[in-house]
């Protein structure tokens, strides 16, 4: 199969509570990918409008290209899955069009939610026998850890990214060294050279 053009979507798009529609050309790609971090529930649910004749793939992948969820000719449904690494994930929607049929685009619907969004506190409440506040404050801790694991991720980025430009530092200081270095040697090298020029052609004591 030939695709058309390839469109990438980038944001937070997986983020997103309230999902998001899209139109999907004849035979071509589009995606949503955002980086997620580490032991994180991803829950989606998507929809593709109905178009006789016309088909489309739905294939969830990591950046290594691991399948989480891959349905072919899909028209509805919802995946899950735990991310194992810190990692950029995608969500790929594939149209397919017999070369014979003059394709439409078809409308995409997605809602994808994950971390504290993705869990169902309610089943959890049931299951548990939890009161309805028990179940909001177990909600609001798990909102408050997923808060503190983002700052201490921003802040081991900003170190990382700290020692990074200490490290250019001290290269680009050694480098600047060395290249002096050898300017002068350079020099000292053509002074005695030309002094023993200028002697031997007896233009200079």
């Amino acid at each position: 199969m030939e695709l058309g053009s390839i469109f990438i979507l980038v944001g937070a798009l997986l983020s997103a509570a309230d999902g998001i529609m899209f139109h999907l050309q004849p035979n071509t790609q589009k995606c949503l990918r955002e980086e997620i971090h580490k032991d994180v529930l991803v829950t989606g649910e998507f929809e593709v409008q109905d178009t006789p004749g016309q088909k489309v793939d739905i294939q969830v992948t990591d950046s290594k290209g691991h399948h989480l969820f891959m349905k072919e000719e899909a028209d509805s449904g919802k995946f899950i899955f735990n991310t194992e690494d810190y990692d950029v994930y995608e969500v790929c929607f594939v149209s397919r069009v017999p070369p014979t049929q003059r394709g439409i685009q078809q409308e995409i619907k997605l809602n994808t939610k994950h971390g504290v969004e993705a869990k169902s506190y309610e089943a959890l409440g049931e299951a548990a026998k939890l009161k309805p506040l028990e179940v909001e404050l177990k909600r609001l801790e798990d909102l408050s850890e997923s808060i503190v694991q983002d700052f201490s991720y921003m802040r081991q980025r900003e170190e990382e990214m700290r020692d990074t430009n200490e490290s250019t530092n001290s290269r680009v200081l050694y480098l600047s060294l060395f290249s002096l270095c050898c300017l002068i040697g350079l020099a000292t090298w053509q002074v005695l050279y030309l002094r023993k020029f200028f002697k031997a052609k007896k233009l200079i004591e």
